[in-house]
């Protein structure tokens, strides 16, 4: 409520703009959060933000075409932001639109400076883009990549071993 009047008293507040937003899609108003997240403009800082919001909301929403489009004219418009990347390649892999994901991922792995131990996830989701379009040998590269960046992180090793297991391949390891 003290948002929604922040944002009636001053309509240039993106702060209250985006935080009516998102709580909006707490509440699974999708309609009305992509109606607020489309209100930030163009120019202003936090409208990569923006869309990258009502993007989220299209998708929760179903609008699951919609929500693609928007990501990709992101991609488009910024191809050096990293999230915007990442999250069209989460979109895509979370729609199992796997073959289209890869290459989002491949954009947001392009994009890492020096590498950091979080970077692990990029590695793990595209190669679990890879893993689901038959192309084990790159899955498993990236699967082991993630390894070097994260030791002993679950989420990878659980993958990695269960694929293993289902391949019949080194079932030592």
């Amino acid at each position: 409520l003290y948002a929604r009047i922040a944002d009636h008293l001053n309509p240039d507040n993106v702060e209250a703009i985006l935080l009516s937003a998102s709580l909006l899609e707490e509440m699974d108003q999708y309609a009305l959060a992509t109606k607020a997240y489309d209100t930030v403009p163009r120019e202003h800082p936090e409208f990569v933000s923006a869309e990258l919001g009502r993007a989220e909301a299209l998708k929760l929403a179903g609008n699951n075409d919609a929500a693609i489009e928007a990501l990709t004219q992101l991609a488009k418009t910024y191809p050096d932001l990293q999230i915007v990347q990442r999250q069209l390649g989460d979109t895509l892999r979370s729609l199992e639109r796997y073959g289209e994901a890869t290459p989002a991922y491949d954009r947001a792995i392009a994009l890492i400076g020096t590498e950091m131990p979080d970077d692990w996830t990029l590695y793990f989701s595209r190669g679990v883009t890879y893993e689901r379009t038959d192309q084990w040998d790159k899955a498993e590269a990236d699967f082991r990549h993630a390894l070097q960046l994260s030791p002993g992180q679950p989420q990878v090793l659980n993958y990695l071993g269960y694929s293993l297991v289902e391949k019949q391949i080194n079932l030592d390891e």
